[in-house]
């Protein structure tokens, strides 16, 4: 656990009533939530409930409409109005992410897709860059990677991939969107296997998921959401008593087609 993380006991993200709609359709509602210094808290819920949604609003690549958002003690927005671009594009590398897609660069090698953000936006130059990058491919198990394209990977290595670059700009929390759901069964345990790494090192991480068994395993907390958090507790709690008829369903629904 590292000083920055245990320096204060300020929330790293606090939000307060948020809640955004798409046209005419509501997807969060009047949403309140804190996460803090080396916390782990993952989000479960069906298909359409807000979750992904409550995620990108943290790095403001959604804007909701109402209610505000700190992120690393700066409040990133407030009843639709966001920090101006410059302070934002700062806040943002503090706040790492991981998405369902890679979004990794098809023309750079995974040493370069890495190294990329640190020397545009941090001024590292080519060689700290590199030694960072080297070290966090050795982390992920991709050392050996280093000089091959994406295309030359697996699902599981380019999402270790993306870990690895996300950690490159040494954020002090990283949120994941559902980061194994487009991977292949087989190749789900690896990147489980690096985020568990990242919790038990005291990284604080906001996840979504619909992987059962890591959100028992690795969350302090498990936040059941429905368009609003229905229910929320520790995975003990969630996963064994949970109180809510929509929880319990839900629950049901998945833990059967595992």
């Amino acid at each position: 656990m590292t000083s920055a993380m245990t320096s204060t006991t300020a929330p790293i993200i606090d939000i307060r009533n948020l809640s955004k709609s798409f046209g005419e359709t509501e997807v969060l509602r009047d949403v309140s939530l804190s996460v803090r210094p080396s916390e782990v808290v993952v989000i479960i819920g069906p298909s359409g409930s807000g979750k992904s949604t409550l995620l990108r609003c943290c790095n403001a690549l959604e804007v909701p409409q109402k209610g505000a958002i700190t992120v690393c003690e700066t409040e990133l927005v407030r009843d639709g109005v966001v920090l101006p671009e410059k302070q934002l594009n700062a806040l943002r590398t503090q706040v790492g992410m991981v998405f369902q897609s890679f979004n990794l660069f098809p023309h750079l090698s995974v040493l370069h897709n890495v190294t990329v953000g640190p020397r545009m936006l941090s001024g590292q130059s080519r060689d700290e860059a590199e030694a960072r990058a080297m070290e966090l491919l050795e982390k992920v198990g991709l050392a050996n990677k280093a000089t091959a394209h994406p295309a030359q990977l697996s699902g599981g290595q380019k999402q270790r991939v993306a870990i690895a670059r996300a950690l490159a700009m040494k954020p002090r929390v990283m949120l994941f969107d559902e980061p194994t759901s487009a991977l292949d069964p087989e190749l789900v345990g690896e990147v489980l296997g690096v985020m568990k790494t990242l919790a038990e090192e005291g990284m604080t991480m906001l996840i979504v998921t619909h992987e059962m068994s890591f959100a028992r395993d690795v969350a302090d907390r498990v936040l059941v959401m429905d368009g609003e958090i229905i229910e929320e507790g520790p995975p003990s709690e969630i996963f064994l008593s949970p109180q809510h008829a929509r929880t319990q369903n839900f629950l049901k629904s998945v833990l059967t087609r595992s």
